[in-house]
C-alpha cells in the first residue's frame, strides 16, 4: 500500500503499482480525458509511467503551459512523420519547442515549397484523425546508435554518439515512425488537432555555419481553434503594423547594404528621436541623475580589467592605433566606473546617479539583423547608480516608480516583471547576494507589485530584475532593467569612503528603461501603427488652404504656432481641400485644419482629428490649449481619451 499526495493535499491510496492515467481516471472521466502528462515529485512524465511508491502527483492538461509545451513538441514529432510518410528520402534532426510553436530541421536534396508544406499539413491532420497511440520505449545508447543507422538516419546517429555510453535513451514511436525523444508525449495524435505550418528557413546543423545547411519548418500549435485563429490573426496585424514597412509609408528612417544594422534616421523618424531624448534627460534631471558623455572608442586595456574583452570580444567592433588595440564601446558601465573614481567619493556622495544616452555598437551576425529591433549601432538610455549596500532597497524603489511612470507617458501599463536570482557560477559571497536579492524582493513587494521568479537567470555579478512591457496586440517585449553589480566595481578599482573613514567598494546598479532608443521606437511604431500621440507625432497638426486667397492667413499661423514650439506644416498646394484632407488623413496626422474666406474673416480655424471628427470652429487660442492639453497628457490621452 502506498500513497499519492494531490495538489490539493487530498491524498488517494493503492495496493499496487499504478499508472499516472489510471489515478487521473480514478479521480474522474473528464480528468482523464483532459489529462496529457503528469507531474511525480515535480518531474514530468507519460501518463503510462507506472507509480510505485509514494509521490506527489498533478495531472498536466492543456490548461497549463507543460500542457501546451507537451502538445507543441508532440505537433513537431507529427510533422516529421508526416513528411517521412511524403518524403522517405528526407533525414530528420531535431525538432524543439520555441515560443508560440516548434521547428524540426530536415535533410533533404531539394527545397520545401508552399505546396509542401500544404501537402504536409494535411498529411498530419489525417495522422490526428488516425488517433494512433504514442508509445515509449528505451534502448541503451549503442543500439540507438545502430538503430538509427539502420533507418539511414545518420544525423539523429550523429546526436546520440555524443551522449555517454552508459545512458538508456527513450524513443517515442507513432504508427511506423519512431523519434529520439525523452518526452513526455501526447498519450495519441487525437489530442493534436490546432496547428498550422508558418514558413520553411535555413539552419546550419548544429548551428556551425562549416556543417551542412538543412531546412528548418517552422510551425504553431495550440490547445484550442479559437486560440490558433486568435494568433494567426495576431500575426497578421503584427505583419500590418511591421514597422519597417510603416517606415517607409511615413518616412521615418531607411536602412541600406553600406551600413548594415545602422540607422538612416530621416526628419520625421529623428524628431520622434529627439523628443523621446529631450523627455528622457527631463525625466532623469528631476529625479537626480547628472548626464554624462564618454568616448565611442577605448583601449582594450581597460575592456581586459572589466571582464569584457575575455566574454565580449566577437561581438566588438575593434581597431588598431599606434600598435595599440581599441575596441568601439558595445557597452557604457566600464566608462561610467572611470567617471566615479575621478576624486575620491564620501558615503555622502552617495547615491551618486550618473546617466548617458550613450552610442554602443555590437557586431551582430548580419542574419539577426532585423530592422530597428536588432541593431549594430544604438543608444541606451543607460544609467549607473553608485550606492551603499543599505541604499539598494531605496534605489530599486524608486526606480520602479519612475519606470512605471515612463511606459504609462508612453501608453504602456500592462507590465510584467521577473526577478533574476543567483546563478551556480558567481562573484561574491552567499551574504551578499543575500541582501541584494532581499533588497530586490522588498522592493517590489513595497510596491504590491506581482513578479514572476526566475531561480538562477541573474548575472554571474548580481541579481537583476527586467520589466517587459505589452503592446496592443499583446506582444511581450522586455525593455527595462535593473541590475545589481558586485564585480565591475572591484575590478576597475571604485571606492568610497565609509562612515567609519575605511575604504569600501561601491554597489553598482546598471539600470535602463527603455532598453535602446532604436529598439523602443520600433516597438512604438508597430505599438500605435504609425498613429502616434500628439506629443511623440512627427507633424502635430497641418494647415490647409482652400483657395490661394487664404495663402497668407496660413502662412501667417502656421508660423505662430511654430513659435509656441508645437511642430506644424502648412499646405498650400494648388489641389482640392478633399483630396489634402484624405493624403493627410492616410499619414495619420493627429489634427487637420482648414482655412477658408470664413475662417479668415473671424480669425478661426475648423479642425479635424485623424480619426475624422469634425471638431468645429475654433478660436485660435482654444486650439493651442488643446494641443497643451493633448501633449501634457502624453500616451496617457489613449486610456482617458
Amino acid at each position: 500500500m502506498f500513497i499519492i499526495t494531490l495538489p490539493d493535499s487530498s491524498q488517494r491510496s493503492y495496493p499496487s503499482p499504478i499508472s499516472v492515467y489510471d489515478v487521473a481516471a480514478d479521480i474522474g472521466p473528464g480528468l482523464a480525458s483532459d489529462a496529457l502528462a503528469g507531474k511525480v515529485d515535480g518531474m514530468l512524465f507519460d501518463l503510462s509511467h507506472v507509480i510505485e511508491s509514494d509521490a506527489e502527483l498533478s495531472i498536466v492538461t492543456s490548461k497549463s503551459e507543460e500542457g501546451l509545451e507537451i502538445i507543441r513538441h508532440s505537433t513537431a514529432h507529427l510533422m516529421a512523420q508526416a513528411v517521412k510518410i511524403l518524403f522517405p528520402e528526407v533525414q530528420v534532426t531535431i525538432g524543439p519547442v520555441i515560443e508560440n510553436g516548434f521547428y524540426y530541421d530536415f535533410s533533404y536534396e531539394r527545397p520545401f515549397t508552399p505546396q509542401d508544406l500544404d501537402a504536409i499539413e494535411k498529411k498530419m491532420s489525417s495522422l490526428v484523425a488516425e488517433d494512433a497511440i504514442v508509445v515509449r520505449r528505451e534502448l541503451g545508447r549503442d543500439d540507438a546508435v545502430s538503430h538509427f543507422l539502420s533507418l539511414g538516419e545518420k544525423f539523429k546517429a550523429e546526436i546520440i554518439e555524443d551522449i555517454p555510453s552508459d545512458q538508456t535513451l527513450s524513443l517515442y514511436r507513432q504508427n511506423e515512425f519512431e523519434d529520439l525523444c525523452r518526452g513526455p508525449h501526447v498519450p495519441s495524435l487525437g489530442k493534436l488537432k490546432h496547428f498550422k505550418l508558418m514558413k520553411v528557413a535555413g539552419a546550419y546543423w548544429r548551428g556551425d555555419a562549416k556543417n551542412q545547411m538543412l531546412q528548418r519548418i517552422y510551425g504553431t500549435a495550440w490547445r484550442s481553434k479559437k486560440e490558433l485563429q486568435s494568433y494567426l490573426y495576431q500575426l497578421e496585424e503584427a505583419e500590418k503594423r511591421d514597422h519597417r514597412k510603416l517606415a517607409k509609408k511615413f518616412n521615418l528612417f531607411h536602412l541600406q547594404e553600406e551600413a548594415p544594422g545602422m540607422i538612416f534616421w530621416h526628419p520625421k523618424g529623428w524628431s520622434i528621436y529627439t523628443v523621446i531624448e529631450s523627455y528622457m534627460r527631463d525625466i532623469q534631471r528631476l529625479n537626480g541623475y547628472q548626464e554624462i558623455r564618454t568616448p565611442l572608442i577605448v583601449a582594450r586595456s581597460l575592456w581586459e580589467k572589466s571582464g569584457h574583452w575575455d566574454k565580449f570580444r566577437e561581438n566588438m567592433f575593434t581597431v588598431q592605433s599606434e600598435a595599440d588595440d581599441f575596441a568601439v564601446k558595445p557597452m557604457n558601465c566600464p566608462c561610467h566606473v572611470q567617471i566615479f573614481n575621478q576624486g575620491l567619493k564620501s558615503y555622502r556622495d552617495l547615491p551618486l546617479r550618473l546617466a548617458e544616452f550613450g552610442s554602443c555598437h555590437r557586431d551582430e551576425a548580419s542574419g539577426t539583423l532585423q530592422g530597428l529591433m536588432r541593431v549594430r549601432g544604438f543608444v541606451q538610455d543607460d544609467a549607473h547608480i553608485f550606492c551603499t549596500e543599505s541604499q539598494i532597497l531605496d534605489e530599486v524603489a524608486t526606480f520602479t516608480d519612475l519606470l512605471f511612470s515612463v511606459y504609462r507617458d508612453f501608453g504602456f501599463d500592462d507590465i510584467i516583471i521577473r526577478l533574476s536570482t543567483r546563478p551556480e557560477s558567481r562573484v561574491g559571497s552567499d551574504e551578499v547576494w543575500d541582501k541584494a536579492e532581499d533588497s530586490l524582493i522588498k522592493a517590489l513587494s513595497s510596491k504590491n507589485l506581482d513578479y514572476d521568479l526566475l531561480p538562477g537567470e541573474g548575472a554571474f555579478y548580481g541579481p537583476k530584475i527586467e520589466f517587459s512591457l505589452k503592446d496592443c496586440l499583446g506582444r511581450i517585449w522586455q525593455c527595462g532593467t535593473i541590475q545589481v553589480d558586485f564585480s565591475m566595481p572591484e575590478r576597475l578599482g571604485a571606492q568610497y569612503v565609509s562612515e567609519d573613514g575605511s575604504r569600501k567598494v561601491p554597489v553598482m546598479l546598471h539600470r535602463a528603461i527603455l532598453g535602446s532608443f532604436e529598439r523602443f521606437i520600433g516597438i512604438l511604431i508597430e505599438h500605435y501603427e504609425g498613429n502616434f500621440p500628439v506629443w511623440l507625432s512627427p507633424c502635430q497638426a497641418v494647415v490647409m488652404n482652400i483657395t490661394d486667397s487664404q495663402a497668407k492667413y496660413v502662412i501667417d499661423l502656421v508660423d505662430s504656432l511654430k513659435n509656441k514650439g508645437f511642430r506644424i506644416e502648412n499646405d498650400l498646394r494648388n489641389e482640392k481641400i478633399g483630396f489634402k484632407i484624405r493624403e493627410h488623413t492616410i499619414q495619420k496626422i493627429p489634427y487637420l485644419l482648414v482655412i477658408g474666406d470664413k475662417e479668415v474673416e473671424s480669425q478661426t480655424v475648423t479642425v479635424r482629428s485623424s480619426n475624422g471628427k469634425d471638431l468645429g470652429a475654433m478660436e485660435i487660442s482654444s486650439f493651442v490649449m488643446l494641443l497643451e492639453r493633448d501633449i501634457s497628457l502624453r500616451g496617457r490621452m489613449n486610456f482617458e481619451n
